[in-house]
């Protein structure tokens, strides 16, 4: 986690290497178990080998993600996190 006077609060998810249906659960489970003052949540997820799981990534859905940004890196996918969470 990278933590700064004014910057949010970040944790990173690498999901190089996983299936799919593994990737989806790893970021079913991360949200889950999410700290609560986590603002934004970066998976990388990588592209040189295929998209599929940046394509999974790009297309997940959960009560917790406010809005997703797409990076400038094509191998990462940036979740903000709704901060009024229960």
């Amino acid at each position: 986690m990278n933590v700064g006077d004014n910057m949010a609060l970040v944790k990173r998810l690498d999901l190089h290497g996983q299936t799919i249906d593994s990737a989806r659960r790893l970021l079913t489970v991360t949200l889950r178990t999410l700290p609560k003052d986590v603002e934004e949540l970066v998976i990388i997820h990588g592209y040189h080998g295929g998209t599929a799981i940046a394509d999974m990534v790009r297309s997940y859905r959960n009560s917790k993600i406010e809005r997703k940004i797409l990076s400038m890196n094509n191998g990462e996918t940036i979740f903000v996190i709704k901060q009024n969470r229960d």
